[in-house]
């Protein structure tokens, strides 16, 4: 699935397979490390553990651009909100839009079932300033993330 028709080369999100666990733990190392280096909890051992012991392929996308696995999102639904559980996108890969343009497609679904979206984000890392410059409140914080909830706009906007 196209996620921006207007960006050269798309972004396409893809189903993710039981099989690709171990691929998807690396990128999962590989875009955390400088943020966990950052704050002294980088353990590469325990990321893969953490994610293998977690992983479950139906709320699991691919992150695709020309051909290529740059990412992977994962989306859990719950009755009353979705909590985007990880997006990662390999570091030569970040700010290029990929992360806006799946979140875009991500709000697009919640909207659709007029569901919140909540995410974490490890407090000394970049993607908190990502995760609000795209809409969403800061609600509270554990020893070493921040939450962040952004509404639905068919629940934000009252008119609806």
């Amino acid at each position: 699935m196209a996620l921006t028709p207007h960006q050269n080369p798309p972004v396409i999100l893809v189903p993710a397979q039981q099989s690709d666990s171990e691929d998807l733990a690396g990128i999962r190392i590989e875009a955390m490390r400088e943020s966990l280096e950052r704050v002294g909890r980088f353990d590469p051992v325990r990321a893969r553990e953490r994610f293998l012991g977690g992983f479950e392929p139906r709320y699991t996308r691919h992150i695709e651009v020309s051909g290529k696995r740059v990412g992977f999102v994962v989306v859990k639904p719950f009755s009353h909100e979705l909590l985007l559980d990880h997006l990662y996108i390999r570091p030569c890969a970040q700010g290029s839009g990929i992360g806006a343009a799946v979140l875009d497609h991500l709000f697009n679904e919640a909207d659709a079932a007029a569901l919140p979206v909540r995410v974490g984000a490890l407090k000394e890392s970049a993607s908190n300033r990502f995760y609000t410059r795209h809409g969403f409140q800061f609600v509270e914080s554990s020893e070493f993330d921040n939450y962040y909830v952004r509404q639905s706009a068919c629940t934000a906007d009252p008119a609806r």
